[in-house]
């Protein structure tokens, strides 16, 4: 059994400068999974930097409001809802809120960091 404790995973500033804490990548661990994991967050009127993945991406917006850029829409997101978005899309998220917007990504496959290009 493997149980992740968000508190003990380290933090580090994403390429996009999204703050992370990586709960489950197969690449790290000896994990029957595809996807990676990991925890996420922006402050308050920050965003992140436009970046693009070669693979795909889900967001669960956990806390937070913050308006969500993939391509050429753009739309506003909150607690509960969930963003696919496409390999290859040129995306970046936006805290409009007064509190940390705090999310999930899943990658998959598994994020590794020769498959992201940061555009600015």
């Amino acid at each position: 059994m493997i149980i992740k404790d968000l508190s003990e995973a380290l933090e580090f500033l994403a390429g996009d400068h999204t703050r992370l804490r990586e709960l489950l990548n197969p690449a790290k661990e000896r994990l029957a999974l595809r996807y990676s994991l990991a925890h996420a967050a922006v402050a308050p009127s920050a965003r992140t930097k436009r970046h693009r993945l070669r693979t795909s991406e889900v967001y669960y917006i956990l806390e937070g409001r913050g308006l969500m850029h993939i391509d050429l829409e753009s739309a506003p997101v909150k607690s509960g809802q969930a963003v696919y978005i496409p390999p290859g899309a040129v995306q970046w998220i936006e805290n409009t809120g007064a509190t940390p917007l705090v999310f999930l990504c899943i990658v998959d496959p598994a994020w590794r960091p020769e498959d992201e290009e940061v555009l600015e």
